[in-house]
């Protein structure tokens, strides 16, 4: 087995996503989790494309001790003289520069011919050199450079003192068998590739991302260039959980990582969170649904033995537990379920009543709740007699001035009050919540979607709070997006202490 090097790029070509920008707060906090992730390289950055960028790789390169800073230039030696003195302070320092390697880059991009694009990566990597000993050569647009071509180029660079060739697919033009293929055709065709190690760039513009990327794994690569939940340019990049829980699940891929498996979900939240950017609920590895059965069937088998319907024990990447959905197709198993998790033991009798009455119920409401399961075998809880609701929220918000937010809860029948600041009208008024119900509760998630359109829209939102390793999930609706909100957590939290 051999080990395979996870180069992070969340922070820079992930980060080229329109509206994902971070501030250099939010990129120390999240170059942190990707150190405590064991991310073998983390690219901060393009230097010289801002003092932003520049001042992020400084104030990172300071408090990372374990991670290699990597920082990307182009084939210029203001970008590589640039990107040395924002990587000052780096324990551990990778400078990443290249240049456009196919006919189109260098007929339309550069105006130039091959051997000058030859001649201008060798000048490169040596001018990189006399800054660090790390330098990775990056060839653009490999994905469409002919074969021999490239060869050639990564024969020089390699002789020149780049340490890693990276082969990109830029348009996410490959298929899997053809990029495969490419590393194939270099591994045996370039004389030194054994100084240097391959690395893979895929985008994912046709859905090819991860296959190719593993495609290049199994023919010899050995570092892989990826992004957290797989954002990036256009369609996104390699999603850094696909390729590690893919290897970690297939035996027959011949590598390792070192991966910190177990923080793929908590560090996909955060950068959802940070990027303002939410995770499609089917996303493979983090996604809402990646362990959540509907199908009774599958809710089954699930119950009976996981690995009847899921290949990966959601305990290794952070989620505490699968789903069972309660839906229009769901089946006693999981009915039962349920109602064991609140409490409520069943006869056979009892529960073939109850699933009757669940599967008319389901064919006209989208979300069964709790309360719904209790009401349908006699359980009532009056909304009145419920141990925590929502009374009264006043918010106070605007520009120049620090949002405030006064709740009133009913708990147990008595009517509690608290007032909280916070870096917004929704985090004040959550946090108004937090210091009345004394739970400690950890938001894992919080989705805001429009049902209507217009300016009276009505807002659904869900949240997912855990406690004591144990999920819940809260949901609400409502025009005005800060009720509904804290509707929706105040409903989570009154699963906790329901029953």
């Amino acid at each position: 087995m051999e080990k395979l090097f996870v180069f992070d790029t969340t922070l820079r070509d992930g980060e080229q996503v329109p509206g994902c920008q971070l501030n250099t707060i939010e990129k120390i906090e999240l170059a942190k989790a990707l150190e405590l992730m064991r991310v073998d390289i983390i690219e901060c950055g393009f230097p010289i494309s801002s003092p932003g960028d520049f001042n992020s790789i400084v104030e990172i390169s300071k408090v990372i001790t374990e991670s290699t800073i990597c920082a990307l230039t182009r084939a210029v030696d203001k970008d590589i003289d640039v990107a040395a003195d924002a990587l000052h302070y780096a324990k551990r320092k990778r400078i990443h520069t290249g240049i456009g390697t196919s006919d189109l880059h260098i007929r339309h991009k550069f105006k130039s011919n091959r051997e000058d694009i030859l001649e201008r990566a060798v000048k490169c990597v040596k001018y990189a050199r006399r800054f660090t000993d790390d330098v990775e050569f990056y060839a653009e647009d490999a994905g469409r450079t002919e074969n021999e071509y490239l060869a050639r180029v990564i024969e020089a660079v390699i002789a020149a003192g780049a340490t890693v060739v990276n082969i990109p697919d830029t348009t996410g033009y490959c298929m899997p068998y053809e990029y495969g293929e490419k590393i194939k055709y270099l591994r045996e065709n370039v004389s030194n590739i054994h100084k240097a190690v391959i690395s893979t760039h895929c985008h994912n513009d046709l859905g090819m991302a991860t296959a190719n990327t593993l495609a290049g794994v199994m023919n010899g690569a050995r570092q892989v260039e990826v992004t957290i939940n797989g954002i990036g340019e256009r369609a996104g990049n390699t999603a850094m959980e696909e390729v590690v829980m893919a290897i970690k699940s297939r035996k027959d891929i011949p590598v390792y990582t070192d991966i910190e498996t177990r923080m793929i979900a908590r560090t996909s939240r955060l950068v959802s969170t940070l990027m303002r950017m939410p995770v499609q609920p089917n996303k493979a590895i983090v996604g809402r649904n990646a362990f959540a059965h509907s199908s009774g069937i599958h809710q089954d088998g699930v119950l009976k033995n996981r690995e009847s319907y899921e290949i990966i024990d959601p305990a290794d990447v952070g989620v505490s537990e699968s789903t069972i959905a309660l839906t229009a197709r769901s089946g006693r198993a999981a009915l039962n379920h349920h109602y064991k998790r609140l409490g409520v033991e069943l006869t056979n009798e009892e529960l073939d009543d109850a699933y009757d009455k669940f599967l008319k119920l389901a064919d006209c409401k989208k979300d069964i709740n709790d309360e719904d399961l209790l009401v349908i075998v006699g359980v009532t809880r009056a909304k009145q007699n419920q141990k925590i609701r929502l009374k009264y929220l006043q918010v106070v918000c605007g520009k120049n001035s620090v949002p405030m937010a006064t709740v009133k809860l009913v708990i147990d029948g008595e009517v509690c009050c608290a007032t909280s600041s916070g870096n917004g009208p929704i985090d004040a008024s959550f946090k108004a919540v937090k210091s009345l119900i004394h739970r400690k509760i950890n938001l894992e998630e919080f989705l805001v979607q429009t049902i209507t359109r217009g300016s009276d829209d009505v807002g659904k939102v869900h949240v997912q709070i855990e406690n004591k390793g144990n999920i819940y999930y809260g949901f609400s609706a409502n025009t005005d997006i800060i009720t509904a909100s804290v509707e929706a957590l105040v409903n989570a939290v009154s699963k906790i202490i329901a029953i």
